[in-house]
């Protein structure tokens, strides 16, 4: 017997150590993790550094190459005769040209302005790619409670089946010494099976919900791991006194990023009027050089400072900083609207906790009353007072009032999940 127990004891120790305690916060960061849109961010970053890279390499030198050969039908003409009363000299009408250009730019107002638009688009399209990763969290709670409950239902159809098939033991003796009708065994052995049929669908039922989850967070999932249940029962009474101020979902970045880089534009509009300023030098050779009545190839070179400015473009950027300024208002406004909608969105829920809070104790106390008849009725069916048929029905009332309870529980912590999440708040 000793031997028996021992073994007993190391296997439901092995088996309790074989089982993962699985958070929904947790299993939440471990899908963020496994999403392949992650990487998205780390794609967005690096195609801004190339642009970044491109707009600094536009402070380097210019260089270019050019070649140019050509005919023209006339040339200028001397009305004169030289004193020898010589032809006057004529430039030849095919020309050839082949140099190398230099364009170093000084003040460029519009480099730096740029590179903020640049940065501002990046953070701008991370914000995006946060909010769409958004909602993965919200499929990670659909799969996670949808197996809490399953759990929670099975954990107290199993305790009914333990319970049964003692029942059923001591029918079946009774029946074996002739002081009881068969007819109370197969009673008891008929509610038995269902309770067993009931505890396959729901192991199925968990199985596809843990499958879920796991394709979700790419870890796998087996029947032993026992999900917890959140208590963010502080973190919703705080979040509940503070509800308009909270601004943690990714959507209020992005917005915040959208104002910036829009401002960051109405920047570069201003920077596109100031006067850009360039040094340049040209060397080559050509026939003809800067002397244009020669016949021979010549080299030559020149440099100098380039100034370009254009003050008057007909109100066209007073336009444009006016255009993305409506753009920031209704900017604006759509996250006005968003919050808006937050708060609407969270009166259910919080309706639903105020509900499952007032229920709690009472699904406590019915329970407590049907667990009190089923031991009475219990008592009674060893005393042949009533049939089983009778224990039966008092023990489905007790499993009915258990699996309210259960309901309650799950839904009471799905509530709070889904609270917190609707605000952008961790569930911890």
């Amino acid at each position: 017997m000793r031997v028996a127990l021992t073994v007993l004891a190391l296997f439901a120790g092995a088996t309790a150590y074989a089982q993962e305690a699985v958070e929904l916060d947790v299993a939440r960061k471990e899908a963020a993790a496994a999403d392949p849109r992650l990487r998205q961010l780390e794609l967005e970053a690096a195609q801004s550094a190339l642009r970044l890279r491109g707009i600094e390499m536009e402070r380097r030198p210019a260089l270019s190459l050019e070649g140019q050969a050509q005919y023209q039908s006339d040339v200028v003409q001397f009305p004169f005769r030289p004193p020898d009363g010589g032809a006057p000299p004529m430039p030849p009408k095919d020309s050839y040209d082949a140099h190398l250009a230099v364009e170093q730019p000084i003040l460029d107002p519009t480099t730096r302005a740029r590179a903020d638009v640049e940065r501002a688009r990046l953070a701008e399209a991370q914000a995006r790619i946060r909010t769409t990763l958004f909602t993965l969290g919200q499929e990670v709670d659909e799969a996670f409670f949808a197996a809490a409950l399953l759990q929670e239902r099975e954990n107290e159809v199993a305790l009914a089946v333990t319970d049964l098939e003692a029942r059923l033991s001591e029918a079946r003796l009774r029946v074996e010494e002739g002081t009881a009708l068969a007819s109370e065994a197969e009673s008891i052995e008929a509610t038995l099976l269902q309770r067993r049929q009931d505890v396959i669908e729901l192991r199925a039922g968990r199985r596809a919900a843990l499958g879920r989850l796991a394709e979700l967070t790419g870890r796998p999932r087996t029947a032993d791991d026992r999900l917890v249940l959140p208590d963010a029962g502080a973190r919703v009474a705080e979040a509940r006194a503070n509800l308009d101020a909270i601004r943690d979902r990714p959507e209020f970045a992005r917005f915040a990023r959208l104002r910036d880089q829009l401002e960051a534009q109405k920047k570069l509009v201003g920077a596109q009027e100031e006067p850009r300023v360039s040094a340049f030098a040209r060397a080559g050779v050509g026939r003809p050089g800067l002397d244009f009545i020669s016949r021979d190839f010549n080299p030559y070179w020149l440099a100098g400072v380039r100034v370009q400015w254009n003050p008057f473009r007909w109100g066209s950027p007073g336009r444009e900083r006016e255009l993305l300024a409506l753009q920031q208002e209704a900017v604006r406004a759509d996250e006005d609207a968003f919050a808006r909608g937050l708060r609407r969105a969270v009166q259910e829920d919080l309706a639903t906790l105020d509900q499952l809070d007032e229920a709690a104790p009472l699904d406590d106390r019915i329970v407590a009353l049907r667990e009190s008849i089923e031991r009475e009725t219990s008592a009674r069916l060893e005393e042949r007072v009533v049939t089983a048929a009778d224990y039966v029905d008092k023990q489905t009332d007790v499993l009915e009032a258990r699996l309210r309870r259960a309901t309650h529980r799950v839904e009471r912590a799905r509530a709070q999940a889904r609270f917190l999440t609707v605000l952008g708040l961790e569930v911890r």
